[in-house]
């Protein structure tokens, strides 16, 4: 009976105990989903889960497949009555500036226990407040804003925000990073050459977003620049002169930040070209004179000086000086064999020009002083100065009538007077100032006049042309004598001078005028000369 009692108990406590594991086995699971029940809705009670873990044993499965229900009727019911989240921010296309900080807004409410990403492609910027990008740039503020600080070209391109529920709703910002312009030259060095008459490319690149307009300009000898010459990268110029030669600019401006520029210096390449100052030079015995060449050449040119074909040396007499391209022979304490012909020779690699002065101890030409209108009706007072540095020994005056009108121009004869001029003052030892009045000349008539000079060194060249207009008489002028002074040359083949315009006539006197033509007209014949 012991025996059996103690088998017993000893059968009978291992099959308690099985019971008690089995028990615990089939309520892990129950335990497990109650308690991601209770977590994940929090609007079930209480009581309810702990009636569900106090109830062991034979009803396990059906309380477990009750507590599925109770959890899948609870999460139902909060889907349907929790608010979705959605973006208060709208999607845009944002330009910045490299180098500027740009905020892209992203603006969530009712977001819950969703995840708000950050992406741009297939690369996480953030997700919810954790930064998964290594760039330093990047960062989030003021909730979920994406901040980019010192843009760079790389970072265009569009950025989403992306809330991570099941429909996985976005929210796209395009990115636009404007580049100022830039611009280089071709070749780098800025440098080009040609040769004169030739054609020449001057081209540069330019760069930055949006992409830059180029156009080129021409600096003056001021540094500043000319107006605009070209458009586009390229500029093409044609049959070069010298004159082209300098420092063109080219520009590039894409309306970020201020334009941009690049010099490039064109030498034009060219034989000597050659300008003198004065042709003529007049100067005396015992003073100095300055004969000026101005020398144009690239390759830079020798100048060399020259007396009636023969090479001038330098002496303490005979000084030959440069300046930048302005070359300057001085003659001092000037003898009698300094008077001659002399020639400036310039040489470069590309050739030879001569230009020749002549130094002339003869009197400079006359330039006159008196007013194109006389103050009398039938003489008027005609001044000039002539330099010289001997004493003038005679002046010669020659004037004469113009008359033309629409179909016919007829000038007169020429008056030929021959002056002696007076003795000069000590205190004008060059200049000689002269006038001389002409009588019995025809009221309102127009005349021109030359004069010329000589010393002992001869003649000069005779004075350009000075035209003048006697004072009229309203009431004895013939209309003829209303008529424009014609153009004329002088012998030293100055220009033309201009008419003058018949709006200087009064109306009043040629009414008068024409009324007295026929009577005038025998007398106005016979006024020709």
């Amino acid at each position: 009976m012991k025996i059996f009692s103690r088998s017993m108990r000893h059968t009978a406590m291992p099959q308690r105990q099985r019971g008690k594991q089995t028990a615990l086995k089939m309520n892990c699971p129950i335990l497990i989903v109650i308690t991601l029940g209770w977590l994940l809705h929090a609007q079930c009670h209480h009581t309810d889960v702990d009636a569900a873990i106090s109830n062991r044993g034979s009803n396990t499965r059906s309380l477990s497949n009750g507590a599925q229900s109770l959890a899948a009727s609870s999460s139902s019911s909060s889907s349907m009555t929790a608010p979705q989240p959605r973006f208060l921010s709208r999607g845009n296309t944002y330009r910045s500036v490299v180098g500027d900080t740009l905020v892209l807004p992203c603006q969530v409410e009712h977001l819950g226990n969703f995840v708000l990403l950050w992406r741009r492609g297939t690369n996480v910027l953030t997700a919810s407040n954790i930064m998964v990008t290594r760039d330093d740039r990047v960062r989030l503020i003021d909730g979920y804003n994406l901040e980019i600080s010192d843009l760079e070209p790389q970072d265009a391109g569009d950025y989403v925000c992306q809330i991570s529920d099941k429909i996985n709703r976005d929210q796209v910002h395009t990115v636009e990073i404007l580049v100022p312009p830039s611009v280089r030259a071709i070749p780098t060095s800025g440098q080009l050459q040609a040769r004169k008459g030739g054609p020449i490319t001057l081209e540069c690149k330019g760069s930055g977003n949006p992409v830059p307009s180029i156009y080129w300009t021409k600096k003056s000898g001021t540094g500043k620049s000319t107006a605009r010459i070209g458009d586009g990268p390229i500029l093409t110029l044609d049959k070069l002169e010298r004159q082209q030669a300098g420092v063109y600019q080219c520009t590039a401006d894409n309306g970020v930040g201020d334009p941009v520029t690049v010099d490039m210096r064109l030498d034009v390449l060219y034989p000597p070209d050659i300008q003198v100052e004065k042709s003529w030079i007049h100067s005396g015995e015992g003073f100095e004179a300055k004969l000026v060449c101005i020398v144009y050449a690239d390759p830079v040119a020798t100048v060399s000086w020259y007396q009636n074909s023969f090479p001038i040396q330098t002496t303490d007499r005979r000084i030959m000086n440069t300046r930048a391209n302005r070359h300057t022979l001085t003659i001092r304490h000037i003898q009698q064999e300094d008077f001659g012909n002399y020639s400036c020779v310039a040489d470069n690699s590309l050739g030879r020009s001569r230009k020749y002065m002549e130094l002339s101890g003869r009197p400079g030409p006359a330039e006159f002083y008196s007013p194109k209108w006389g103050r009398s009706s039938d003489s008027y007072n005609l001044t000039w100065k002539i330099d010289s540095y001997p004493p003038l020994e005679e002046v010669r005056l020659l004037y004469r009538r113009v008359l033309m009108n629409d179909t016919f121009q007829q000038p007169g004869r020429w008056h030929d007077f021959i002056l002696t001029p007076e003795h000069r003052p000590a205190t004008e030892p060059l200049t000689h100032i002269m006038s001389y009045t002409i009588k019995h000349l025809h009221p309102g008539a127009y005349y021109e006049a030359i004069v010329q000079a000589k010393n002992r060194y001869g003649w000069n060249e005779v004075s350009d042309i000075f035209q003048f207009i006697v004072a009229s008489n309203s009431l004895d002028i013939a209309p003829e004598d209303a008529e424009v002074v014609a153009s004329s040359k002088s012998r030293s083949n100055s220009g033309s001078v201009s008419s003058l315009p018949h709006a200087l006539l009064f109306p009043v006197t040629l009414l008068l005028a024409f009324a007295l033509r026929n009577s005038q007209f025998d007398r106005l014949r016979l006024g020709l000369g």
